[in-house]
């Protein structure tokens, strides 16, 4: 799909003319014979557009929840140009910053008269060491946790010649998956309705770390490695769970929520789900009732582990996919099991933009 709402965000950058790698300013000073382009930025999630009606002005400024893939403009985005025909590089994983509420990168201006197309790709956050396949046709990002937990994107490729480049585009999809959960309580006899308290939810072995594979060429990319694993408390509090999935919530981080906006969501590199590897744990207590003349009492601290392999087409989380796993809890027997369902939804996402200036 083409349509997708746009973030115009102005870039200076002016280019300097050598076969084989490119020399920048990382502070992007600008000289007066430095050609100032703007990039037309956009963020897709899963190469679907954002629609129109969740787009609200305000104040020029991009504002989103933390669940969403935007860009901080405390970190950079890496820029990354090669030479069509020879397969030179052009620009070496530039680091462009955001200053003055826009993103800079000074070059030198002999490059502008390059006669040969480049191929521009672009990736977030930026990431010191990037690995080049072949013939410069790939790239690798090898991507920590502390690059996983920003929601990384990467960009479609474009082709340019540098001397006709007035408004570069970037379109920047999610490579990583935006997880969360919902919660109700589906128990069907009255009586033993409105008891459950969760008080915790883990997901155990998260894919959080990978190296993720660009081809330039082609346009896309793929992850080749998720090697690191880790435990992702989603929620620690003491919440009653809603009666009935008119009633279901989403979780947050402690309490239960109304609104995705609110919700706690991580992010997860897209991973193959194997038979007693990836499970949630749920810890929750019931409060003591009566039922037919005899009292039960309280239940405290209950743990619950539920295994995810099963519940998604092929085992395989699809890049790029928002999936949320809804939780319904039976209490007809203190000690059946919750029940899981899983759903794929669109990313719901908020961007704010204002284009008065441009």
């Amino acid at each position: 799909m083409k349509r997708f709402s746009r973030i115009l965000l102005l870039l200076s950058l002016a280019s300097f003319a050598t076969v084989s790698c490119m020399s920048f300013d990382q502070e992007g000073e600008r000289t007066a014979d430095q050609k100032k382009i703007g990039f037309d930025i956009s963020v897709t999630r899963d190469g679907t557009p954002i629609p129109k009606e969740r787009i609200v002005t305000r104040n020029g400024m991009v504002d989103a929840q933390d669940y969403i893939a935007t860009m901080d403009p405390n970190r950079p985005f890496g820029l990354i140009g090669i030479e069509k025909d020879s397969g030179a590089i052009y620009l070496e994983n530039a680091s462009v910053y955001q200053r003055d509420g826009s993103y800079s990168l000074s070059l030198d201006p002999n490059s502008w008269s390059l006669p040969t197309p480049i191929v521009f790709s672009a990736y977030y956050p930026h990431i010191e060491g990037v690995a080049y396949g072949a013939g410069n046709t790939t790239y690798s990002l090898a991507f920590g946790v502390s690059e996983t937990d920003a929601g990384p994107l990467v960009s479609k490729t474009v082709e340019r010649y540098v001397s006709q480049i007035n408004m570069l585009p970037l379109e920047f999809n999610h490579i990583t998956n935006d997880i969360g959960f919902k919660v109700c309580d589906v128990t069907p006899t009255k009586e033993l309705q409105g008891l459950i308290h969760l008080r915790e939810l883990r997901a155990i072995n998260v894919a959080s770390a990978g190296v993720y594979v660009n081809d330039l060429k082609k346009g896309l990319g793929r992850w080749s490695f998720s090697g690191y694993y880790r435990d992702v408390t989603v929620f620690a509090g003491d919440a009653l769970v809603g009666v009935g999935s008119e009633n279901e919530r989403f979780v947050g981080s402690s309490s239960l929520v109304e609104h995705m906006a609110e919700s706690k969501r991580y992010y997860a590199v897209p991973d193959e789900l194997e038979p007693g590897k990836q499970f949630v744990e749920v810890v929750f207590d019931v409060d003591g009732f009566t039922l037919n003349g005899f009292h039960y009492a309280p239940l405290k601290h209950q743990i619950r582990k539920y295994m995810l392999y099963g519940l998604l087409e092929d085992n395989l989380c699809v890049p790029g996919k928002q999936y949320t796993f809804h939780i319904g809890i039976d209490l007809t027997s203190v000690y059946k099991e919750i029940v899981f369902s899983a759903t794929i939804s669109d990313w719901e996402t908020a961007i704010y933009e204002n284009n008065d200036d441009f």
